[in-house]
């Protein structure tokens, strides 16, 4: 399911995030439901969508896999649950940068960096240890370009035992919702712009978040499980 308005932007995360909850009632006070922000950028939103649904929360964290000299650009992904990481890859874009010029020793130097990455935030972000398993998942972001990040923790999640899987983005590509339509039980899009160019384009506020950032989010509201 999508749901698309024009014109949409969020004031910022945390109001994105309680824009989200309005669009998911049928999950409030679920005993069986845990919100999940993808982190950095969704935690905020999951912390408010959570807040409001009086649900538990805590975060999944996820890397993107960018080509090098253009990171913004992924390849793949990266997701870590319970210890496990869980890797995805665009092959078709993997086999194209690589006829062109990127070696596939650069793309491995990328990978190791940011699996390092993955083991550090786990390491010192709270709320990432939920028992899953049999639980209904809403995986929460602050929009999607590609879904490549995302798409790798509806991966990890269910890896990890979730019985049902929900992406709640407030905005998002055609590409990535089409996409995460096809792994996700239930695909909640605010917004699907016909022209995509940036998630920040959205939003009147969208600064980058720091590990203090998302670490104080999640102790202050109690993520850990």
């Amino acid at each position: 399911m999508e749901v698309g308005q024009m014109g949409m932007r969020f004031k910022d995360r945390a109001e994105a995030g309680r824009r989200l909850a309005e669009g998911l009632p049928q999950f409030r006070e679920r005993r069986d439901t845990v919100v999940l922000g993808l982190a950095r950028g969704g935690v905020p939103l999951a912390v408010a969508a959570a807040s409001a649904l009086y649900l538990p929360f805590g975060a999944v964290l996820v890397r993107k896999l960018g080509i090098p000299g253009r990171a913004e650009t992924a390849f793949g992904a990266l997701a870590w649950c319970q210890g496990d990481v869980v890797r995805i890859v665009n092959k078709p874009l993997k086999e194209h940068i690589l006829a062109h010029g990127i070696t596939e020793a650069s793309l491995e130097t990328v990978e190791a960096h940011e699996r390092a990455e993955l083991v550090r935030r786990a390491k010192q972000y709270p709320g990432v240890e939920h028992d899953l398993r049999g639980k209904t998942v809403v995986l929460v972001d602050d929009g999607l370009a590609t879904g490549a990040t995302m798409r790798a923790a509806v991966e990890a999640v269910r890896a990890a035992g979730a019985a049902t899987v929900v992406a709640a983005v407030p905005v998002a590509s055609l590409e990535a919702s089409t996409s995460l339509a096809r792994v996700c039980d239930f695909v909640l899009s605010l917004h699907t712009p016909g022209k995509f160019h940036a998630v920040g384009a959205f939003y009147d506020r969208f600064e980058q978040l720091s590990d203090s950032d998302v670490v104080e989010q999640l102790r202050t509201a109690g993520a850990a499980p």
